[in-house]
């Protein structure tokens, strides 16, 4: 209050007699007499109306004592404060105590009123039953009307014409309630309310004098941050009506939420639709929502809260508690049905204060709660008036009136035994001030609980009810004095598994590779390491064949180690940071990507998802990568190289596609295993970049090329060199001398084929000398005939003996050394066609001219010819007879090989080789 405010509110109840005692000439008697029916509610509303209304109590006041002389001079006569200081010293006394409230039914607020007045009177009747105090309370209701002006007059003429008014009782509608509170230190008077929540009037510097039976509206807020904590809610969102009552709690909210660190995700304020308010809270991702709105708008926030599936389990709704039963049906003026309006609200948790203490302990009355509420019930019957919720305030109201005034009277009579002039006066100003104190001094237990005062504010009960399948239900409540929360066990019902959370909880989550995957692939690499490992073994087991030492078994060896080496690098892959530390993820980069450079462990976080389990969290996947600041040239210089070796093998395997031998030729395995891998390796370079965000379809992928390509490739250079070790062990040491029958004349056109691949300029030279080399063969099968045909006549008749030797003996060397030329390499073949062709075949009956003249039968029994003789049938014995039982093959006879290194010849006398060997 200023200060020009509270002089003039002083001279009023202060000036001397002298000062206003004798009115002036122009006085207006006429309006004394009508404010001197004022006590009823009519008459002096007039006066009031118009700019006076809006003027402070202390102006207000001054404008009446201004302008209305004769009105200030009754006061004066009607309010002696000063003077009668009596009434603390005689017992029985009844002291009057002002009542303000509204009792017009046509007025805001009365329906509290008309319940308030039973509770008083059986607080007063209980008081005077205890027979603990010696005086009367006496009320006097006066009619505030819940308006301004007409609460003003009514206080006025209170003070005015009534009674000397020790304490003023009531106050309900906020803005009455204030304006008269904001003048009341003024006129040294205390007032109680048991029914003004407004958070304005906790403002001590504005409202020093006024204190309440009833929790103010931001009494509720540190209940509520206790309910937070509970469930350890650290965010929340608040949604207020944009009215300054619901504007003061959320400001007080935010105080209290800021000191216990919580934190305000958002806050919005709406008039009228509250939908994009509603909106932009989702969108914030605020699931604990604290309201401050009136009933009539609480309706159109479930609605929006129901169409944009802001409900369930995953959103928890605080809100007021005072709303009337049914408010959803009485108040819903949107296009949702109840039914849906009642979706939306199931589980929201309402706080209000406790309007009678649920511990049933008999208090200051005598009486338990219940035993107190029975009795109001009772009367409330009698006066068919509706209950009010307020009404245990008023029970307790009046008994913290009577305990007041009780130890006023004490105080003030020890004052009174202290003075020894025995003319002990006390003033207005000192008995406000020690109401003041013995009031902040109040400590009992009443119909609402523990009855304390903190600064003039109530330290009550809160109550905290949750709406379950249609109906409220008390869950809990808060005791404000002792700051503790006590929730009844299993009452809270939450729509999921467990509380809403505050946030949406993102977990993270590694992309690993899966157990069962990981070891499926790794089954298969073992078996493919096992494979190799019998490729190599048997490589180095037969390095000393021909067939394997002319196919380079060394690199052989190299290739198996690259296949065991690419299927190792399969365990590296799947092993990720699930199954190893940081570090060695780290380390295993480097392994991996086989370069010595510096990695660094980078983690790619991707969108969120729903939990699959249902859960009321959020899951963030993330994967760990290897990479460095020069990835993108490494790899680039990886497969530049690579791809070069892919190139240049392709182009030996082209240049080598005409060797002739099978064991040199691997061309064609060659090609089909770069396609195979270069093929492979675009697929699953392709398919892996894809997949960058799927590491257990990449692995996946990357180990089937793996295993797919070293698999392959082993097998195609491999796999033919076992087959044809285990079906024809001699295929490359084969020797390809000619034979006389068929399969010979099939194998020499193969390998007549096989030469024209080497060389194509050579064709037609080659077909010759394949030509001369078949009729020089038949012509020898035919001599060797014929000479078998004239051995066995020499043997029947000897008289032919000398015409044998004649015509046949130069044939028989010219045989022999025909079959000496064809015998050998294929390079002496040209020999033998020039020796044809410079001497050609002998006549038959030529003879050497020396021995024309010797005698047959001399030239017969000669030693030289026996010799000859001899030496002439051994070898058609050997040539012809001995084959046919086991004995040399005729391609032994080359003089260019001893007949001695084929294994069927071992048996045979030295001396038959020399003969043999000689011819």
């Amino acid at each position: 209050m200023q200060p020009f405010h509270r002089a003039v509110l002083s001279l009023s109840s202060h000036s001397p007699p002298s000062l206003i005692s004798s009115p002036p000439p122009h006085s207006v008697l006429p309006l004394a007499r009508t404010a001197s029916s004022s006590s009823t509610g009519s008459g002096f509303s007039a006066s009031l109306t118009g700019w006076e209304m809006f003027l402070p109590t202390g102006c207000l006041l001054l404008s009446v004592l201004l302008f209305h002389p004769a009105l200030a001079k009754v006061c004066n006569d009607r309010t002696k404060h000063g003077q009668d200081n009596s009434w603390f010293t005689r017992d029985g006394e009844n002291l009057p105590i002002m009542v303000l409230m509204p009792m017009n039914e046509s007025a805001l607020m009365s329906s509290i009123s008309q319940g308030i007045e039973p509770a008083v009177q059986l607080a007063i009747q209980h008081i005077r039953e205890s027979r603990k105090y010696s005086f009367s309370l006496i009320t006097k209701i006066y009619d505030t009307e819940c308006d301004n002006a007409k609460g003003l007059r009514a206080f006025f003429d209170a003070i005015c014409y009534g009674p000397k008014h020790l304490m003023i009782f009531g106050g309900v509608c906020p803005s009455v309630t204030s304006i008269i509170a904001e003048s009341l230190e003024g006129w040294n008077l205390v007032q109680l309310s048991f029914a003004a929540t407004t958070p304005v009037l906790a403002d001590k510097k504005k409202y020093p004098n006024f204190f309440r039976t009833v929790p103010s509206d931001n009494a509720v807020n540190p209940a509520v941050v206790k309910f937070l904590n509970f469930y350890n809610w650290s965010r929340v969102g608040t949604l207020t009506q944009d009215v300054q009552r619901f504007s003061e709690v959320r400001n007080d909210l935010t105080n209290e939420l800021e000191k216990a660190d919580i934190q305000i995700a958002d806050t919005e304020s709406f008039s009228n639709d509250p939908c994009v308010n509603v909106k932009k809270l989702k969108d914030n991702d605020v699931r604990i929502i604290i309201g401050q709105f009136d009933e009539n708008l609480a309706s159109k926030v479930f609605c929006c809260a129901y169409n944009l599936n802001m409900f369930g389990s995953k959103y928890q709704w605080i809100i007021p508690g005072w709303y009337q039963g049914n408010w959803w049906e009485q108040a819903n003026s949107t296009n949702c049905t109840t039914k849906k309006l009642l979706t939306a609200m199931e589980g929201y948790i309402s706080v209000d204060f406790e309007p009678l203490s649920a511990r049933q302990i008999k208090g200051i009355s005598g009486r338990t709660p219940k035993e107190y509420e029975r009795e109001y019930s009772r009367v409330l019957q009698q006066k068919g008036v509706e209950a009010s919720k307020f009404h245990g305030f008023a029970y307790d109201g009046i008994w913290v009136i009577a305990k007041t005034l009780t130890r006023v009277m004490e105080l003030l009579r020890i004052k009174q035994r202290q003075n020894t002039y025995h003319n002990f006066t006390v003033d207005d100003r000192e008995v406000g001030k020690m109401v003041l104190d013995v009031m902040n001094e109040t400590n009992f237990y009443g119909v609402t609980g523990q009855v304390m005062f903190r600064n003039g504010e109530r330290m009550g009960t809160i109550k905290f009810n949750q709406f379950q399948e249609g109906q409220e239900v008390k869950v809990g409540e808060y005791n404000a004095i002792a700051d503790v929360l006590d929730l009844i066990n299993n009452s809270i019902r939450f729509q999921g598994v467990e509380p809403p959370k505050d946030r949406t909880f993102v977990r993270l989550q590694r992309r690993h590779i899966n157990v069962p995957l990981y070891s499926i692939l790794s089954t298969i690499t073992i078996l493919g390491m096992l494979m190799a490992g019998a490729f190599l073994f048997f490589n180095i087991k037969n390095r000393n064949h021909r067939l394997i030492k002319m196919s380079s078994p060394y690199m052989n060896n190299l290739i198996i180690l690259g296949g065991m080496l690419s299927y190792a690098s399969i365990f590296l892959f799947g092993l990720d940071g699930g199954f190893v530390s940081d570090k060695e993820f780290e380390t295993l980069c480097t392994v991996k990507w086989q370069q010595f450079i510096h990695e660094m462990l980078t983690v790619e976080e991707y969108s969120l998802e729903a939990d699959p389990q249902g859960r009321d969290i959020a899951i963030r996947p993330f994967l760990e990568h290897c990479e460095n600041t020069h990835m993108t040239i490494w790899l680039g210089i990886v497969y530049a190289y690579k791809g070069l070796l892919m190139l240049f093998g392709c182009f030996l395997a082209w240049e080598t596609r005409n060797v002739s031998i099978p064991a040199l030729n691997d061309s064609k395995y060659i090609g089909m295993s770069v396609y195979n891998v270069g093929i492979m390796c675009i697929i699953g370079a392709a398919v892996s970049f894809l997949t960058r965000d799927q590491p257990n379809v990449q692995f996946c992928i990357v180990a089937l090329v793996i295993i797919f390509c070293s698999t392959i490739t082993l097998c195609l250079v491999f796999v033919p060199k076992l087959i044809t070790m285990r079906t024809n062990p001699d295929a490359a040491t084969q020797n390809r001398r000619l034979k006389f029958t068929q399969n010979q004349k099939k194998e020499d056109s193969k390998t007549s084929t096989s030469v024209t691949s080497v060389n194509q300029a050579n064709t037609s030279r080659l077909d010759s000398l394949q030509t001369d080399n078949h009729r020089l063969r038949m012509r020898i099968t035919e001599l060797d005939k014929e000479l078998e045909e004239v051995t066995m006549q020499l043997q029947d008749t000897p008289e032919k003996t000398p015409y044998i030797k004649q015509n046949h003996y130069p044939d028989a060397n010219n045989i022999l050394s025909i079959r000496n030329f064809t015998d050998g390499k294929d390079g002496e073949k040209s020999i033998l066609k020039n020796h044809l062709e410079q001497k050609p075949q002998a006549q038959w009956g030529s003879m050497d001219p020396s021995r024309i003249n010797r005698g047959p039968l001399e030239d017969i029994n000669s030693p030289e010819h026996i010799q000859r003789r001899l030496s002439l049938q051994l070898p058609i014995l050997h040539h012809a007879y001995l084959p046919s039982i086991g004995g040399v093959d005729a391609s032994c006879t080359s003089p260019n090989g001893s007949p001695g290194s084929s294994p069927r010849h071992r048996h045979m006398p030295p001396s038959y080789r020399v003969m043999v060997s000689g011819l």
